[in-house]
């Protein structure tokens, strides 16, 4: 897990839930979307999860109201025009101290925004919360590798889905 404490799924939620507040102050100004804080937006996993795409970090996927398909995994279909996903993150070190992680964010934008990523924009907020990079903007380079990691699932709107074990029903 690059360094990161092997948690159960018990103890990866109670890690989350010790950070919750300073996530949502680390990323209050973090402009997502209408800026409507993703913490209040529908939470997809039953259990925060290690995701090895997102280099072992512990995950939580939230979606907006315009993604409420996302519940439907892999039936969604192609996602509307203003579509966000928001994945938080945090990390645990050999000690049991989580840690906040990136921010990670996918944002369905006008037909034509970008072709070859489903017309996604990648945006990458950092553990201060600091924007990374975002598509067409900012250190747009630094994103390429959410579109190049998400055009392995184009028939699926370029997204990934949570494991079957962590998803809520819709």
């Amino acid at each position: 897990m690059g360094g990161n404490a092997e948690l159960s799924d018990e103890e990866a939620e109670k890690a989350y839930n010790q950070l919750i507040n300073k996530i949502r102050n680390v990323y209050a100004n973090a402009e997502i979307g209408n800026n409507s804080m993703f913490l209040n937006w529908k939470r997809y996993n039953t259990s925060t999860y290690a995701s090895g795409t997102h280099g072992g970090r512990y995950v939580n996927n939230y979606a907006n109201k315009e993604a409420s398909n996302y519940s439907k995994y892999e039936e969604a279909g192609i996602m509307p025009v203003g579509a966000i996903i928001a994945k938080d993150s945090f990390t645990v070190d050999m000690h049991g101290k989580p840690q906040v992680g990136p921010l990670f964010v996918m944002e369905k934008m006008e037909a034509g925004f970008r072709e070859d990523a489903g017309d996604w924009k990648y945006s990458l907020y950092m553990p201060d919360g600091s924007l990374f990079a975002v598509s067409g903007g900012k250190n747009s380079d630094g994103v390429e590798f959410c579109v190049s990691c998400h055009v392995a699932v184009a028939d699926y709107d370029h997204l990934f889905f949570l494991p079957p074990e962590y998803r809520v029903s819709h």
